[in-house]
C-alpha cells in the first residue's frame, strides 16, 4: 500500500472470479456470433464451424455465472432476483436476459437444427442413449421435407433474435461498469461497446483454435477456405476493437482530467506487464501484425494454419489481460488518487487461482459431453442420412 487509503478499499472486493466473469460471457457472444454468419448471412465458408460455434457457446453459458454464484458466498440468494424482479437494478436483470438467451435462444436453436438427427438416433440407438435421444426429441419425430422447412425457417428466426440478445448478454456487462461514475478507470460510455468487440473477437478466435483441435484429433483434414474466412473475420473485427480502444484512450490523454496522473501513474507501475506487455503488445499488435501479414501474403497451407493457431491463442491471452486490467486496474488507486494497493490472487481458496483455472476447464468437459451426444461433423451426418436414408 502507498499513500493514503481508505479502510475499504485496502482489499479488493472482486477477485480473479469477476476478471473471469465477463471473459466466459463474451466468449458466449463471440462464438454465437460466428455461428449467425452462416445461419443469416449465409456466408458459406463457415458452415463447418457452425453447429461447432453452437455447441461451444453452450456449454460456455452454462458455466458462465458459476463465477458470480462462488463469488456471492450463498448462491441460494441469487434466486432472488427471479423470485423479486428489480428493475432498476442492471445486475438483477440480467439474471432475466441470461435466462432467455439460454432457453427461449441458444438451447431453442441448437434443437431445431439437430431435430432430424435426434429422430434418426432415437429410431437407431438402443440403451441409455437411445432413452437419451427419444427423451431429447420431445415427441415430434415429423421429418418431413416439410416439416424440416419450418424448423429451418423457425431457426433463422431464432438466430436473427440471438443476434442482438447476444450483443445484449455481453454489453451489460460493459455497461454495468462504464456506469459506475466514481471510478474514472471505468466510467466512460465506450466501456460497453469496447467489451461487445472484444467478445466477438475471443469467441471468433475460440471457435478458430477450438475447429482447428477437433480436426486435429479426429485426423481429418481442415476446411482452409473455412479457416481463411474466419480468420479473416477475427482480423477485422480485432481492427475495428482495436480503434475503439485507442479512441478510448486518446480521449482520456486529451481531456486528462484530475484522475489522469494517478491513472497514467498506475499504468506505468502496477499494470505496466498485464496491459502495456501483454494485453497491448502481446495480445493485440502481435496478432493484428500477424494476421494482417495473411491478407497481403500468399502463405503456404501449414505456414497458415501456423499462423492462425499462434494469433488464436495471443488473441485469448490479450482479451483475457484486458478483462484482468478492467477488474483489477479498477481497484488498485483510491479514491483520493493518492494511494495504490497491490492485489495478490490465493491459491486453494472460494476465490483463488484453483478455483478460477477449475471454471476454465469445465466448459470444455460441458462441450466434450455435447459433441458425444450431438456430434456437429458434416461428414457424420451424412453417414446417418446414408444409413436411414435422407429426406
Amino acid at each position: 500500500m502507498e499513500g493514503f487509503m481508505y479502510p475499504n478499499e485496502v482489499e479488493l472486493q472482486w477477485s480473479i472470479l469477476i476478471v473471469l466473469y465477463p471473459y466466459l460471457t463474451g466468449l458466449v457472444a463471440g462464438a454465437f456470433i460466428l455461428a449467425s454468419l452462416e445461419r443469416v448471412f449465409r456466408v458459406e465458408e463457415v458452415k463447418p464451424t457452425y453447429r461447432l460455434a453452437l455447441l461451444t457457446a453452450l456449454a460456455f453459458l452454462i458455466v458462465a455465472p458459476l463465477p458470480l454464484q462462488l463469488h456471492l458466498g450463498h448462491p441460494e440468494r441469487s434466486l432472488e432476483m427471479y423470485l423479486t424482479p428489480h428493475r432498476s437494478s442492471a445486475m438483477a436483470m440480467f439474471g432475466f436476459v441470461y435466462l432467455w438467451y439460454l432457453m427461449a435462444v441458444l438451447v431453442v436453436e441448437i434443437w431445431l437444427d439437430y431435430r432430424r438427427d435426434i429422430v434418426r438416433l432415437a429410431e437407431s440407438s438402443r440403451g441409455v442413449k437411445g432413452l437419451l435421444y427419444r427423451a431429447l426429441t420431445l415427441g415430434s419425430h415429423n421429418i418431413s421435407p416439410a416439416a424440416l422447412r419450418i424448423d429451418d425457417r423457425v431457426g433463422w428466426i431464432i438466430t436473427l433474435i440471438g443476434i442482438p440478445s447476444a450483443f445484449l448478454l455481453h454489453g451489460y456487462v460493459g455497461f454495468i461498469f462504464g456506469s459506475v461514475k466514481a471510478n474514472p478507470w471505468w466510467s466512460t460510455p465506450l466501456m460497453p461497446v469496447v467489451f461487445l468487440f472484444s467478445a466477438m473477437v475471443s469467441g471468433i478466435a475460440l471457435v478458430l483454435l477450438m475447429y482447428m483441435l477437433t480436426c486435429a484429433m479426429r485426423r481429418v483434414a481442415i476446411d482452409m477456405r473455412c479457416l481463411d474466412t474466419i480468420a479473416k473475420y477475427l482480423f477485422y473485427t480485432f481492427v475495428i476493437d482495436f480503434a475503439l480502444e485507442m479512441l478510448d484512450l486518446i480521449h482520456r490523454i486529451y481531456e486528462s482530467d484530475e484522475s489522469f496522473r494517478s491513472l497514467d501513474f498506475m499504468v506505468h507501475t502496477r499494470l505496466f506487464y498485464s496491459q502495456i506487455l501483454i494485453q497491448i503488445i502481446l495480445g493485440t499488435l502481435a496478432p493484428l501484425a500477424i494476421l494482417s501479414f495473411t491478407q497481403v501474403i500468399n502463405f503456404s497451407v501449414a505456414a497458415r494454419r501456423r499462423i492462425y493457431a499462434i494469433a488464436g491463442v495471443l488473441t485469448l491471452v490479450g482479451i483475457f489481460a484486458m478483462r484482468w486490467n478492467v477488474v483489477i486496474g479498477g481497484q488498485l488507486f483510491s479514491k483520493s488518487f493518492l494511494g495504490y494497493t497491490t492485489y495478490k490472487v490465493a491459491f486453494v481458496t472460494r476465490e483463488g487461482l484453483l478455483s478460477a483455472v477449475a471454471l476454465m476447464i469445465l466448459p470444455f468437459a460441458i462441450l466434450y459431453v455435447l459433441i458425444k451426444i450431438l456430434p456437429p461433423w458434416q461428414e457424420e451426418h451424412r453417414v446417418v442420412a446414408e444409413v436411414h436414408g435422407d429426406d
